[in-house]
């Protein structure tokens, strides 16, 4: 655990994620990226500079089981709050709008929800389990179906409703976070949704996966290319500057 401590609080100190005494919304989807965040930050709260409170949230999108008791349990005994919002995502994107594609639709709701949600609580820092492959894999899409190099940046900073999306993993590899959960125990919940799996993204990922094989460190020198650049937003603006 404390080599990835120490990366997520490093990205943290980077970007300047979490100012003194921040209240930080996890979104806790059940899945293995998410509840390892959760767990990381809850670790961390207790010697971060500043400090900072968690609070964790899930957004029930309204699929049939689905049982987040196994995660209510678990915040219990990591002493953090937990909150479940019921949604009617479900219903409005599979039974009203039928949507063919739905992923996209999805996932804008979904960050809507769970911002809403956390101002409710609070909260105007929003922690999200995106990953180092997320960013590789988010970089090969946007290259292929948008014809540009892009991805999504550490601090995401939303006017409209002054919050601060923040991505304290992005220095963790997906292998590292799935050893971490099988060697923690957490409790993953499984999603029942229809389209799980069936991505563009996933379809990058099994390339990934085929390519690294051929060229050893080709994630990381993507990755690399990303910080040097640099992307918009990913210029470090650290909390310690080194002298």
């Amino acid at each position: 655990m404390k080599e990835l401590l120490a990366l997520a609080r490093r990205c943290m100190q980077d970007y300047n994620m979490v100012p003194p005494g921040s209240r930080v919304a996890v979104g806790v989807s059940g899945g293995k990226d998410s509840l390892a965040l959760l767990y990381l930050l809850s670790q961390l709260r207790r010697f971060y500079p500043g400090g900072f409170e968690l609070t964790a949230i899930t957004l029930d999108m309204g699929f049939e089981g689905m049982d987040f008791s196994p995660i209510a349990d678990f915040c219990r005994a990591i002493e953090v709050p937990y909150v479940i919002r019921q949604t009617q995502m479900k219903q409005v994107i599979f039974d009203i709008r039928k949507e063919s594609n739905p992923c996209a639709l999805c996932a804008k709701m979904r960050r809507g929800a769970l911002n809403d949600a956390a101002l409710a609580e609070g909260c105007r820092v929003v922690a999200l389990g995106h990953h180092f492959d997320d960013v590789v894999e988010t970089v090969l899409l946007s290259l292929f179906y948008e014809g540009r190099f892009h991805s999504f940046s550490p601090v995401t900073y939303l006017s409209r409703k002054d919050i601060h999306c923040i991505r304290p993993m992005l220095y963790i590899p997906e292998r590292e976070i799935r050893n971490f959960v099988r060697r923690e125990h957490l409790p993953v919940v499984e999603s029942t949704c229809p389209a799980d799996k069936n991505t563009k993204r996933e379809e990058v990922k099994q390339l990934l996966n085929t390519l690294e094989k051929q060229n050893p460190g080709l994630r990381g020198r993507i990755f690399g290319a990303v910080q040097r650049q640099p992307l918009e937003g990913w210029e470090k603006t650290p909390l310690f500057p080194e002298k």
